[in-house]
């Protein structure tokens, strides 16, 4: 059941949220964030603000303050129920008060409670936190600032807590929303600034020094609320490890997290172009698809009749096309209830190939709700099949509730499968997408604005046929007297491009021009591998405390997914008393903590009953519904309502792309045949292709000419077809024994010739 869409009426009850500003600091590849929200009562009445708001998943929420004319109140980290205490307690003595807490579900998902605001007052609330920038796959550093809380569906049967259910969330139309937003941002690096993109329209980047590591950059005027804001950093040599050392706060005690120094490690390990050049030829792969009725909404505004399920189907039939022979696969779908193809997973052949994209075909976004978990909890069910490594590829777009649910079964089993998640278009929950790769072990995409799936996706598929790195450890060598205490979890796998980060507490003797080390050690192909890095012990000017606040957000989670939901009450009760102590110490926030702030010199109490307030939040996915009011059927109301409730009539399909038909074509074994269906989708008869077919190739030439069609006219989404166009030409190198004209030497000289020389020839045939 859907139950935190809120209710709204024609009625156009006041809005106090007026605008929001935010301001980004990046400094290499760390961002602090500065969100001020402002507030204005315009009514006769004392009113509280109750504000459900997306931040990344990630993100270590680190300040929290009010601003009332020239008095500001800073608010103080304390144990969730004591901190509602407190909040109730002042309310209800008129006092003004503010109160800030994570869900109970999903770290990615705060509640903003603005009470006892009176009648012609004002209120500027400030919200800091800190967060790791993601590494794309082209090496840019990513930052999303979630604008759009798309509705989370509650699985049924699902109780949900007394205070989730009292917080509702408003979902309106982005054009609706009655508050501003303006963002601006600050990027500093010791290596040079690339560029900066975005999805969303973005002034000229302005730098601000001549080596250009410095710069600035605003959104365009004229933004539409109707979008998460995305932009993306590059950096020249952005593969360059680092490391900072940040001194401990002066007022913590020493001993402590927040009193010692703590180093922050940022390692790049480059393989071998060897390894990367081969491909596992095995692997059970397992691919979860949403189905649920929210997918059937547009993957974005420039492309009105793509949606995310057509484009999880696009998506699905170039994997089933890229999945090498010898290897095993199935297809799950889920939504209110779960369906797989086949029973079990199938070695890939020809057969089950064309069986399983029958069944994608036809794949629809019509089972109802989110409900991932019994998905999940079937597949771990299936026995791992021996020297076949499972690799998980989940497409969501992330309007689940049970989050903490879905990331501790992942964790679970995280030592038998990787897991590759995938969240598709705006208000992707960022907990669900990253958590999932991080429990288990993979690697995290987001398909927003103008991204397509397909390249992104076969990207994390070149990942999972990477050689599998084992046998990691990491060794510190530092000075005599100095220890380092590790904060992040043990790093179970790495990828080719993919950082790695570190976090330590440094004790005892910090010398200040000593040198540390840190070297990585794994297996790689059988082979032993190392990236190693030496840094200065001598902590850095001008950091604040944010490594600290990031270490101490890792460490936080790390305890937080320790299956506590499963342990013995002493022993849950000494886990939670753990992570408040931790998260009060460092001022972050926890799924047990609450920011809580009262003005207790506010003059005269306010008197008389709250009207409660539910501010809006952009939704990209609802419709509305009408209904006649129950107790008085003359009156007319609306409600936004998630896709996931309704079954919404898919737009017209567009005519299939002629990459896509080329590639439908194509055999599992890697070859095309040369027939009509093969010449219609080159834009020919057969008679035209046949025509121009040299004696020597034979029944070759059908797929030489589909390869040389790929990198003439696809050249610019190689990474879609990259893996494809390998099966096919290790299809037509194992085809040289059925011509002896055509002995290994010649062959490949041919193909060579074929693929290079006549090209221009070729193309006036395709045009």
């Amino acid at each position: 059941m859907m139950n935190c869409c809120g209710l709204l009426t024609v009625q156009k009850e006041p809005v106090p949220l007026k605008s929001i500003e935010v301001e980004l600091e990046v400094r290499d590849h760390v961002a602090t964030v500065v969100s001020t929200l402002n507030y204005q009562n315009k009514e006769d009445k004392p009113i509280e603000a109750v504000f459900v708001f997306p931040l990344p998943g990630d993100a270590a929420v680190c300040h929290f303050s009010a601003k009332m004319g020239q008095k500001e109140i800073v608010a103080e980290v304390k144990e969730k129920q004591e901190a509602r205490e407190e909040y109730d307690d002042a309310l209800s003595s008129g006092q003004q008060a503010f109160l800030l807490e994570e869900s109970d579900q999903s770290p990615d998902v705060f509640s903003m409670s603005v009470g006892c605001l009176p009648p012609g007052e004002s209120a500027s609330i400030r919200l800091e936190y800190v967060t790791e920038l993601a590494v794309q796959a082209d090496e840019g550093l990513r930052f999303c600032l979630p604008a759009v809380l798309n509705p989370r569906y509650t699985p049924q049967g699902r109780k949900t807590s007394e205070k989730l259910m009292h917080t509702i969330v408003n979902s309106v139309p982005a054009s609706l929303v009655p508050y501003s937003l303006s963002f601006s941002a600050r990027v500093s690096s010791p290596r040079p600034i690339s560029k900066v993109e975005s999805s969303c329209s973005l002034d000229p980047l302005q730098f601000l020094n001549t080596d250009q590591t410095q710069a600035t950059v605003k959104l365009g005027a004229g933004h539409k609320f109707d979008r998460d804001v995305e932009v993306l950093i590059y950096y020249k040599d952005a593969h360059q490890p680092t490391a900072v050392v940040e001194a401990g706060q002066a007022s913590a005690k020493p001993g402590t997290l927040m009193g010692d120094p703590v180093v922050m490690v940022s390692l790049f390990p480059e393989f071998p172009q060897s390894v990367m050049s081969s491909v596992a030829s095995c692997g059970e792969f397992v691919f979860l698809m949403d189905r649920s009725g929210s997918m059937d909404c547009n993957i974005n505004s420039s492309r009105q009749q793509e949606t995310r399920i057509g484009s999880a189907r696009d998506t699905l039939l170039l994997l089933l096309k890229s999945l090498p022979m010898g290897c095993y696969f199935n297809i799950y779908s889920f939504g209110s209830s779960y369906e797989h193809i086949f029973p079990h997973s199938v070695e890939y052949s020809e057969k089950t190939m064309e069986e399983a994209l029958k069944v994608v075909e036809k794949m629809k976004a019509d089972l109802g709700g989110t409900e991932i978990l019994e998905a999940l909890q079937d597949i771990y069910k299936q026995p791992c099949i021996p020297k076949q490594p499972r690799q998980l590829f989940i497409f969501t777009d992330g309007e689940v509730d049970n989050t903490k649910q879905v990331l501790d079964l992942v964790k679970k089993n995280s030592g038998s499968h990787r897991c590759f998640s995938f969240g598709i278009g705006e208000g992707a929950s960022s907990a669900l997408i990253n958590g999932l790769a991080r429990e288990g072990g993979g690697h995290a995409q987001f398909i927003t604005g103008s991204d397509r799936m397909q390249p992104k996706v076969m990207q994390s598929l070149r990942f999972a046929l990477q050689p599998a790195v084992e046998d990691v450890s990491v060794t510190w060598d530092l000075p005599k007297g100095t220890s380092v205490m590790v904060v992040s979890p043990p790093i179970t796998t790495i990828f080719q491009g993919q950082r790695t980060l570190l976090y330590g507490r440094l004790t005892g003797q910090v010398g200040a021009a000593a040198q540390g080390g840190v070297t990585v050690k794994y297996s790689l192909s059988g082979s032993p591998s190392q990236t190693q890095l030496l840094f200065d012990l001598k902590p850095k000017e001008d950091t604040g405390l944010t490594i600290h606040r990031l270490a101490a957000r890792t460490l936080i989670r790390s305890l937080e997914t320790e299956d506590i939901d499963n342990l013995e009450k002493d022993d849950y009760e000494a886990k939670k008393k753990k992570v408040v102590e931790l998260s009060v110490q460092s001022g972050v926030s926890s799924a047990f903590t609450a920011f809580v702030a009262v003005n207790r010199d506010s003059g005269e109490a306010t008197h008389g009953p709250l009207v409660r307030r539910d501010i809006p939040v952009p939704s990209k996915c609802f419709v509305f519904v009408f209904a006649f009011n129950v107790t008085c059927p003359s009156i007319m109301s609306f409600r936004s309502v998630g896709l996931d409730e309704i079954e919404v009539i898919p737009p017209k399909q567009p005519p299939r792309d002629p990459f896509l038909q080329l590639v439908s074509l194509q055999k599992a074994s890697g070859c095309w045949l040369l027939d009509s269906a093969l010449a219609a989708a080159l834009g020919k008869t057969c008679e035209e292709v046949e025509k121009s077919k040299p004696a020597l190739v034979g029944l070759l030439w059908a797929t030489i000419l589909a390869l040389i069609w790929l990198h003439g006219f696809k050249s610019d989404a190689k990474e879609e077809w990259e893996l494809l166009s390998m099966k096919a030409v290790l299809w037509l190198r194992a085809q040289k024994g059925s011509n002896p004209a055509l002995c290994p030497l010649s062959f490949l000289k041919y193909c060579c010739f074929t693929a290079f020389f006549q090209v221009i020839p070729l193309f006036s045939l395709l045009h």
